[in-house]
């Protein structure tokens, strides 16, 4: 698949759609192990992004991007904001002057922004924040040869539903030690209706 402006754009509105519609489970997922509250911050700043996105000519992907990071860091509160900004911020950077943007150059993107919100976040796989999805995304993105939209989809699910086995040791969630087991962590589930977002889009393009 190569992804154009509509692409990019139609990514965010879907991202939106699932964001939503599931504003009351991710607020009932970080009820459990964080502040409670992230099931509200992605539902207000992906509405904004969507609005910002949907209302723009846009030229290339990489500015479509890069306006959704800025609404991203603005509109969403807690640590969700700055990491979900870097990595659109990150994406923006690493497709600059690719139009379209193919297959390659968004695996690129998004090990780009997975190293930027590893940064950010000082955090590494297997702590039970929102990298773990990225993580095996980006590998999956990087040794793919055309890679499936379904699959696309099962790896970021298994591996939001993989994170309910992981014993946090990062953010609110790490205070809670062992008793943070049992709980799928939200960061991962609003990464995952990302990607089953990114995974529809590129479903209707094939």
């Amino acid at each position: 698949m190569e992804m154009k402006t509509e692409q990019a754009v139609a990514w965010i509105e879907k991202a939106n759609a699932l964001i939503q519609s599931n504003k009351e489970y991710l607020t009932e997922l970080d009820q459990a192990i964080g502040d409670g509250d992230h099931g509200l911050n992605m539902s207000r700043g992906f509405q904004e992004a969507e609005a910002k996105v949907s209302g723009t000519d846009y030229d290339t992907v990489a500015d479509v991007f890069k306006d959704v990071a800025t609404v991203l860091m603005s509109k969403i509160g807690g640590a969700s904001g700055p990491l979900y900004g870097t990595a659109f911020l990150k994406m923006s950077m690493t497709v600059k002057d690719k139009d379209p943007v193919t297959e390659a150059n968004l695996a690129d993107a998004v090990e780009a922004a997975l190293n930027g919100m590893k940064q950010r976040g000082k955090a590494e796989q297997g702590e039970k924040t929102m990298i773990d999805v990225w993580h095996p995304v980006a590998d999956f993105l990087k040794n793919g040869q055309n890679v499936q939209a379904d699959k696309l989809e099962e790896t970021a699910e298994r591996a939001m539903n993989e994170t309910k086995d992981i014993v946090a040791t990062k953010g609110r969630a790490a205070y809670l030690q062992e008793r943070s087991k049992g709980h799928v962590d939200p960061g991962s589930t609003s990464s995952f209706y990302l990607f089953q977002a990114l995974a529809d889009v590129w479903k209707k393009g094939e």
